[in-house]
């Protein structure tokens, strides 16, 4: 926004100028977009290419006022709504400009979506938990890293660390263990990658969390932790922004399970029975395994001691601490459990019979 600021202020033309005037004002910011607001700075309307062109065949001159030509029901969005979100608006409406407007309806900003589509280069680190033996994947796990099982054709930390580029993450920590060995020797340092990759060397087994005690130096800022068998469409960009916007000490990314009794359920009092339910349906937030961090928990940790994410998440709340919940929607795998695994290698080879045919 900032290389654009001049540019779009320049866009906006008051209800009284003429049809000449928009056609300057998209000859000279290359906008492809006039905003139209009254004399009290009030966003109006907005003016295209296209609004000029339907002007000029329904008889309309270059010196004709613009009021006929206006499209009153532009869409805007506020000034805090999240870069995702003003994507997905813009993909699903098919647009390439957005005004940005406050509660006033006064112009503040212009997305644009050249500028906006582009991910941001992060700082911020992320830690994948990739040291875990998935014995409940054996004889799979047995001579390979869980994590680096293959679906797609690739290994399941590269979809992880592929996605998160995406992103605009280029610091990646990996915490090994089990085969350790075959993860570095695959990704180094992360040059073939695009990206810079360290590791933390585990000694012996530290669960979910407790290799984040390893971290030197410590981190300057937020980070995103995940497990390593985790595949999601998650927006990692957007976990962080949620929980920096909320000011928390951790934030746990979670999402909803359902599970249905296969049987009918009694309730009783005594001997009487005083309902029933036809196989109900439990539904629950369950831990999604990715996570950020505030650099001051690792002080909670104790060194090359085992501790999990979930008794992490209770010490930082006995601190006193602000924990949070981020609901997630979009699609969620845990290769860690056999079923999901044969799910993921179920939609790669449906997708394999599709492009053969």
């Amino acid at each position: 926004m900032n290389e654009s600021k001049e540019l779009w202020e320049r866009t906006i033309i008051s209800t009284t100028a003429n049809i000449e005037r928009a056609v300057n004002i998209l000859n000279d910011t290359s906008l492809k977009i006039v905003l139209v607001t009254n004399l009290a700075g009030e966003l109006i309307g907005t003016i295209s290419d296209g609004d000029i062109r339907r002007g000029l065949l329904k008889g309309l001159n270059l010196a004709s006022p613009i009021q006929s030509i206006i499209h009153h029901d532009a869409l805007v969005v506020p000034p805090k709504l999240s870069r995702d979100t003003v994507v997905q608006l813009m993909t699903a409406n098919k647009i390439q400009q957005i005004p940005i407007v406050d509660e006033q309806m006064h112009v503040v900003g212009l997305h644009l979506w050249d500028e906006i589509s582009k991910p941001l280069a992060l700082s911020n680190m992320m830690v994948i938990m990739a040291g875990g033996k998935g014995t409940r994947l054996h004889p799979q796990t047995e001579n390979c890293p869980k994590p680096m099982l293959l679906v797609e054709g690739k290994p399941i930390l590269e979809h992880i660390i592929d996605r998160a580029k995406v992103e605009g993450f280029s610091h990646f920590v990996l915490a090994v263990y089990h085969l350790g060995h075959m993860i570095e020797e695959y990704f180094g340092d992360g040059k073939r990658f695009g990206v810079e990759i360290e590791y933390l060397r585990e000694e012996s087994p530290l669960g979910t969390a407790g290799a984040l005690s390893l971290l030197s130096p410590v981190p300057d800022s937020a980070f995103i932790v995940t497990n390593g068998d985790v595949i999601s469409d998650i927006h990692y960009g957007e976990l962080l922004d949620f929980h920096q916007r909320n000011i928390a000490m951790a934030t746990m990314a979670v999402r909803m399970h359902e599970w249905q009794n296969p049987f009918g359920v009694v309730e009783t009092k005594g001997i009487e029975i005083i309902g029933y339910e036809e196989k109900p349906i439990s539904r629950s937030q369950i831990n999604a395994g990715v996570y950020v961090i505030e650099p001051v928990v690792i002080g909670m940790l104790t060194k090359s001691v085992s501790c999990d994410m979930p008794t992490l998440f209770e010490l930082i709340q006995k601190n006193e601490k602000k924990v949070i919940a981020y609901p997630i929607h979009e699609k969620w795998l845990d290769i860690g459990r056999p079923d999901e695994l044969l799910k993921a290698k179920k939609l790669d080879h449906s997708r394999a019979n599709k492009i053969e045919r």
